[in-house]
Order: C-alpha cells, then sequence, then structure tokens
C-alpha cells in the first residue's frame, strides 16, 4: 500500500460531518469515549494526539482527564480543534504528525487515528513516536484499509510486525464489527494496536 496526498486543509470545513469524525452523533461519541478509556491510562497523564485533525478523540480524552497536545499539518483543522477544546486542559500545534514539533516533552500515551497509513515511511513514523514516549508508555494507533478496487491503509499483520521490535507487548482488537464507532455497518478492515513500551 502506498501514501495517499490528500488536501487536509480543504477538507477541514466538511471533515466533522463523517459520524466517527466529528462524533457529533450520541451514539458513536458514547463508544468512542468507551474504546478511548480502554486505550489510555486510568490515571490522568499527558496525551499526544498526533494528525488530530479537528480534535475530536481530544476532546474525549480531555473530557476523561488526561492533558492533551494535538498536532496537525492543516491549520484550518487546528482551529476547529482550538475551538472545540476551548477551555480545556489541551494545547496544539502546527506540524507533521510523523516529526511532532514538541522538543524535549515526554508523554504517557501517544494517540494515533487514521495517520500512519498516509505516512510515507510508517516503520520511521513509528520509532520516532516511540522515542517520544516514558517509560512504560504506550502507542495506541487506529488504523485499516478501506476501498476495495484501489485500498489504501495499513493491514493489521503489517502494523504489528512493524511493531514487534519497539514494544514490550501488543494488543490488537478488531474495530469492524462494531457498528457503533462509524455510525453504521462497515465491510473494511478497522482495528486498534495498543502498544506498551
Amino acid at each position: 500500500m502506498t501514501s495517499v496526498r490528500v488536501d487536509w486543509d480543504a477538507e477541514a470545513e466538511s471533515f466533522d460531518e463523517e459520524p466517527d469524525h466529528g462524533l457529533r452523533d450520541p451514539g458513536v461519541r458514547a463508544a468512542w469515549a468507551e474504546r478511548l478509556r480502554s486505550w489510555l491510562p486510568e490515571r490522568p497523564c499527558d496525551v499526544l494526539d498526533l494528525g488530530c485533525g479537528t480534535g475530536s478523540l481530544s476532546l474525549l480524552a480531555a473530557e476523561q482527564g488526561h492533558r492533551v497536545t494535538g498536532v496537525d499539518l492543516s491549520a484550518p483543522m487546528l482551529e476547529l480543534a482550538r475551538a472545540k477544546l476551548a477551555g480545556r486542559d489541551a494545547v496544539f500545534l502546527l506540524g507533521d504528525a510523523a516529526a511532532p514539533p514538541v522538543g524535549e516533552q515526554r508523554f504517557d500515551t501517544v494517540l494515533v487515528r487514521h495517520v500512519l497509513w498516509a505516512l510515507p515511511d510508517p516503520a520511521r513514523a513509528l520509532r520516532h513516536w516511540r522515542g517520544l514516549l516514558r517509560p512504560a508508555g504506550r502507542l495506541v494507533l487506529v488504523e485499516g484499509v478501506w476501498g476495495t478496487v484501489t485500498p489504501v491503509g495499513i493491514p493489521a499483520d503489517r502494523l504489528t510486525t512493524l511493531l514487534a521490535p519497539l514494544a514490550g507487548r501488543t494488543r490488537l482488537e478488531r474495530l469492524s464489527e462494531d457498528p457503533r464507532l462509524w455510525g453504521g455497518p462497515v465491510d473494511d478492515e478497522r482495528y486498534a494496536v495498543v502498544a506498551t513500551v
């Protein structure tokens, strides 16, 4: 699978219209909040949300008591994220998810949803993200393979193989079978990997 170029600035205005992007439907929002609660540490921690888009997962993490730093390459997406999380313990930075502009700061969790598949060198990004974690930190990666004629994405077996030398423990959760997350049934591969280093 190759990387795909998308004009995320142009997508910002309508991005939240997808049920799993905007999380506007209470059922979809509750399903993502439940999953996030199981993936993130129980105690309040520092979460780096890479490719945060309009901040929907950042908002759920902040509502669960976590301190969030979001990074996205799209200024219009970040404007929407800042508005969504106004008054919360969150900061948003313009930058590349593959090499986020966080300096020496380290995090308890690096959260990445539907980003790795679009990067030119996923293995390199994963190594870099691991270096942003504190000891016993975790990578939470939500990915998939979309489409049948010309599929794009990263298959679960490829991602778990890339993570093997980087993580002490890896847990794979299949998400395609849970229509609550997507606003209805889906027939493609969607999953999450939680890797503890």
